[in-house]
C-alpha cells in the first residue's frame, strides 16, 4: 500500500493511500503505533480516503523521548496534526480508539470533522480513574498527598485526576459511531449509552468482545464496522 512518511510538528507520521481531497485523521490507543493503522488506511482507500496515523509520546518511534503520554501532550499533539490536515484537505474526518479517543473528544470539539468512528473509547476518564482507584485501594486523600502513584495498569496522577474531573465531555457535535465490547472493563455500558443518547452517537455492540478486541473472531468484526461506517 502506498505509503509517505511525514514529520508534523516534529511529529512521526504516515500518510496512507492514493492521492485524494478526502482524509481521515487515526489517533491510536495505549500501546500502539502509527503502522498498526494499515488495515484501517486500506478500507478507508477503497471507500476514497487517505489516512494520517501518527505516534503519541511515548509509542513508536517516540519510546525514548522525554515527553509523557498524557492529557497535555496529547492535546499539544492532536492540534498540530489536525492543523496539517485541514491546511491539506477539504473534507477530514476522524478515527480514534480507546485513549486517542480521550484526547479526541478533549482536542476536536470545535473542528470540521465531517465523521467520526470511535472504537473502545474512553469517553468518560473521571470514570475509569475511580475504577482504578478501586481496583488497587487508592484513595483521593492518598492520591492527593502522594501526587502520584505506579500500580500494574497505568500510573495514576494528581494533577490528571483533577483536570479530568473539571473537563468532562460536554460538546461533541460531529456524527460519530461507535464500536464497543461487552466485556470491556474500562468503560461501563452505561457510560456508553450516556454519552450516545446525549450527544446522538450509533452504538454497536460486540456483546463477546472485550476493550482490546483482541480474541478470536474480533478482527472479522472491527473490519465489518468500519466497512458499513467509514
Amino acid at each position: 500500500m502506498q505509503q509517505q512518511k511525514l514529520r508534523i510538528g516534529g511529529i512521526p507520521a504516515v500518510l496512507w493511500g492514493v492521492e485524494s481531497n478526502k482524509l481521515y485523521i487515526h489517533v491510536h490507543g495505549k500501546m500502539s503505533q502509527k503502522e498498526y493503522a494499515e488495515s484501517f488506511a486500506r478500507i478507508a482507500e477503497s471507500k476514497g480516503y487517505q489516512t494520517l496515523s501518527f505516534d503519541l509520546p511515548e509509542h513508536g518511534e517516540r519510546k525514548n523521548e522525554p515527553d509523557r503520554c498524557d492529557i497535555w501532550n496529547g492535546m499539544r499533539d492532536l492540534k498540530k496534526i489536525a492543523d496539517w490536515a485541514f491546511a491539506h484537505y477539504k473534507n477530514v474526518s476522524l478515527y480514534g480508539c480507546s485513549l486517542g479517543a480521550y484526547f479526541s473528544l478533549q482536542t476536536y470539539s470545535a473542528l470540521p470533522f465531517q465523521k467520526c468512528l470511535f472504537q473502545s473509547p474512553v469517553l468518560d476518564m473521571e470514570y475509569l480513574v475511580r475504577q482504578m482507584m478501586l481496583w488497587f485501594d487508592i484513595t483521593e486523600e492518598r492520591l492527593e498527598k502522594e501526587k502520584g502513584i505506579d500500580n500494574p495498569v497505568d500510573p495514576l496522577r494528581w494533577d490528571y485526576f483533577q483536570f479530568v474531573r473539571s473537563h468532562p465531555v460536554e460538546n461533541w457535535p460531529i456524527p460519530t459511531a461507535i464500536l464497543y465490547g461487552g466485556k470491556d472493563d474500562l468503560q461501563s455500558r452505561e457510560v456508553m449509552d450516556a454519552f450516545c443518547a446525549a450527544h446522538g452517537c450509533t452504538l454497536t455492540v460486540s456483546e463477546q468482545s472485550g476493550h482490546a478486541f483482541m480474541d478470536a473472531g474480533d478482527d472479522r468484526i472491527i473490519e465489518n464496522w468500519l466497512k458499513e461506517n467509514i
